[in-house]
């Protein structure tokens, strides 16, 4: 009878695959708490950088489906009508299961498929180590101002040397995990995230994406990799000529609300050189940097200098009232979610201030320049 009953059970499992053919997919959502006919968007973004749009559908008893045709692994997401977070997960062949948390959406899982099975352990091992460093750094930010004010370089040195070290693990898991998992279109992303690390070695970034499997390889965005290795590689003898092929990078488009509550995005801020501001009230390198950003803005806006701040504020008041006192005139927004703010995870910012320098087209040129650094480059950029 046992016999039977598991005959029976792997019967029912083989015709459940079958209805996954090679070369599709079928999304199962599930969403408790979400209302009937809630909309549902499948998204994804071109190679450069803008959303699309790709399917949609609704909630209906807590459940939606989507299917279609997939040639290759890539990024999507889904996004929940009025709900700005989306949920992230990787597009390929098979049954892809998704269980949306309407009140945290970065609490989602994905699963069902190799690859997100994989990314799924990849967000919970580094949102466990981001979360010790964002309560280390909540819970000692008074202490680093109170020091700062004091100029106690023992204590800063200390608080600093601790943000470090939680920071350090992150870095050593993403540079790993190619290494480990090279049949993981994860590693893939990870390789390619190499091209903008401080510490880019040509040789190593190779090999790293040489062990990948070649299935990974072929893809559009291992093509894309590949190229990009050649280039480097031509120009080798000019190290000028690498610096700048490694930093052209899109920067990734993003939306949300600002403080009168309309949406502005990332797209319609663009100048001939924009920056985008990474910060919030409650930072006290920040706030020490707005008066030296309001002069280069101040000279440099009427000749094509935009800024969109991004505000790592969980408080509206506090946030509204910091851009009133700092005079900081330009384009802001905020999800008021603190570091778990969808833009602050989607640009990997792990500390404040950050700042990414952009060209007319959206490249990232440059990241972090301060007083006449910065200052050189927009000139530099504007010059063009």
């Amino acid at each position: 009878m046992k016999k039977i009953i598991f005959l029976v059970a792997l019967s029912l499992a083989i015709l459940s695959c079958s209805k996954v053919k090679k070369g599709e997919f079928m999304i199962s959502g599930e969403a408790k708490g979400l209302p009937n006919g809630k909309m549902i968007y499948l998204k994804t973004q071109n190679e450069v950088g803008l959303v699309l749009s790709v399917d949609s559908t609704k909630v209906k008893d807590g459940k939606f489906e989507l299917k279609g045709k997939v040639k290759e692994p890539s990024m999507f997401a889904l996004y929940i009508k009025d709900i700005q977070q989306p949920v992230p997960f990787i597009m390929e062949s098979g049954a892809i299961e998704i269980k949306v948390d309407k009140d945290s959406i970065w609490k989602s899982k994905i699963s069902g498929t190799e690859s997100n099975d994989s990314f799924q352990e990849f967000n919970d091992k580094t949102n466990a180590i981001n979360k010790r460093l964002v309560d280390y750094q909540n819970k000692n930010i008074q202490k680093l101002m109170e020091a700062q004010q004091k100029k106690d370089n023992i204590t800063i040195e200390s608080l600093k040397s601790g943000y470090v070290k939680i920071q350090k693990e992150v870095d050593e898991y993403m540079n790993q995990y190619p290494d480990q998992n090279p049949n993981s279109y994860i590693s893939l992303l990870l390789v390619e995230r190499l091209f903008n690390s401080q510490d880019f070695e040509y040789k190593k970034v190779k090999k790293t994406f040489e062990n990948l499997n070649e299935e990974l390889q072929n893809t559009t965005k291992g093509k894309a990799i590949t190229e990009k290795l050649k280039a480097i590689e031509k120009n080798m003898k000019n190290p000028a000529a690498v610096e700048k092929l490694k930093s052209l990078k899109m920067a990734p488009e993003f939306s949300a609300k600002s403080p009168n509550g309309t949406t502005i995005s990332l797209k319609e801020s663009l100048g001939k050189v924009t920056i985008i501001d990474f910060w919030a009230s409650w930072c006290g390198p920040c706030r020490k940097e707005n008066p030296n950003v309001v002069a280069l803005y101040n000279q440099f806006h009427s000749k094509g200098l935009n800024i969109i701040g991004v505000s790592l504020d969980d408080d509206a008041t506090k946030w509204k009232d910091a851009i009133a006192k700092d005079k900081l005139t330009w384009n802001h927004v905020s999800n008021l979610k603190g570091f778990e703010d969808p833009i602050a995870i989607q640009y990997e910012i792990q500390q404040i201030p950050t700042t990414f320098i952009l060209d007319s087209k959206g490249n990232i040129v440059a990241k972090d320049l301060r007083g006449d650094e910065l200052k050189a480059k927009v000139e530099e950029l504007l010059a063009l």
